[in-house]
């Protein structure tokens, strides 16, 4: 029943303080919500927070590793020692997140939440750890079989949930961000998509990692075929999860909960995050109010999850990496949100004229 009393005691973002924040971004000193979508997100950060002064100074990204089963099935461009390969870059600091994380002042946790691969030797970096919270190694195939069971489901959420809880009290952390990495995700992902949107596989499903159209096709044929076996329920986000879902996407929608248990908010990456949070609003469903939109990728599957989950992209690069560098690249963005609405004065705070 653990996961279930944390879903409970989950709170609503403070909407009292949102009617405030509205009221101040109108009597800020520049023509009625001149600053757009900074002004949107600022709002946001004020009701999660509870305060109409929000500070996003202590951030972290947490990438979530793991592998697949239908991984075999040539559903990836890469093969799956990558993703061990790719934990390792991550744990060094020399891969494009540690990059991105440097540079906006961003830790990096890296946990494998299921993976093939022992991290025993790998070196870890000053800016980054690792946390071993492997729920098996690796996934079933989904398309012949559950990707895992449902007492695995709540464990790699759990997994997620313990790790970003533990690092968000240790470090004060007030801004988090979620990462992946996985050798053939985002397959799950798009079968997590569609399967709860409602949109059909040949929408939600694009070239991953690289993959040509003949392969794109047999990507789309192994997802219908999975969704077909297992019969996943819509409704039900952890049987989704289960059936034909990831232990890494899992763990991504622990560290969502976990974001919002704490009320803290959380900036969702791609296609892979963006599946964690649609299990993650599932079963959890007041997880949304915490939940910004880093960026839109290139997936075509990701545009349509982040317009069931009512979120809007803060960024649109034409990035499809994953790893957290969407939702890092936001959180520069969302430190300008932040700092419109903390710092800008009111015309009657700065003596300005108001409109006639």
């Amino acid at each position: 029943m653990r996961l279930e009393q944390i879903i409970t005691d989950i709170k609503e973002s403070n909407k009292t303080v949102y009617e405030k924040a509205r009221e101040r971004t109108a009597n800020l000193i520049m023509p009625p919500r001149a600053m757009g979508r900074l002004n949107d997100i600022s709002e946001k950060l004020c009701a999660i927070y509870g305060t109409l002064k929000p500070v996003t100074d202590k951030r972290a990204v947490f990438v979530m590793a793991g592998d697949h089963g239908i991984a075999a099935k040539g559903v990836s461009a890469f093969p799956q020692e990558v993703t061990g390969q790719m934990m390792g870059a991550f744990m060094g600091g020399m891969a494009t997140i540690n990059a991105l994380s440097n540079a906006a002042g961003a830790r990096v946790f890296v946990t494998d939440a299921g993976t093939l691969h022992s991290m025993e030797d790998a070196v870890i970096s000053e800016n980054a750890e690792f946390f071993q919270r492997k729920t098996a190694s690796g996934t079933k195939d989904f398309s012949a079989e559950p990707a895992m069971t449902a007492e695995q489901a709540k464990q790699c959420i759990l997994a997620g949930y313990d790790v970003t809880s533990e690092q968000i009290r240790k470090h004060g952390l007030n801004l988090v961000a979620t990462g992946d990495m996985g050798i053939g995700n985002t397959t799950p992902s798009s079968a997590i998509g569609s399967v709860i949107t409602g949109e059909t596989v040949e929408v939600m499903t694009g070239m991953g990692s690289g993959l040509t159209n003949e392969r794109v096709l047999n990507k789309i044929n192994l997802i219908k075929q999975g969704i077909e076996i297992n019969k996943p329920n819509p409704k039900d986000g952890l049987d989704v999860l289960a059936k034909v879902g990831g232990f890494e996407i899992g763990a991504i929608a622990g560290t969502i909960i976990a974001a919002a248990h704490h009320r803290i908010p959380v900036v969702i990456d791609g296609i892979i995050s963006t599946a964690g949070a649609l299990i993650a609003a599932c079963i959890a469903p007041k997880t949304l109010d915490y939940m910004i939109a880093g960026h839109v990728s290139e997936e075509p599957g990701h545009k349509l999850m982040l317009r069931h989950l009512g979120l809007v992209p803060v960024l649109d690069l034409g990035m499809r990496l994953g790893e957290g560098t969407g939702a890092v690249a936001a959180m520069q963005i969302i430190d300008l949100a932040a700092a419109v609405i903390r710092d800008v004065a009111t015309f009657e705070e700065a003596a300005v004229s108001g409109k006639d």
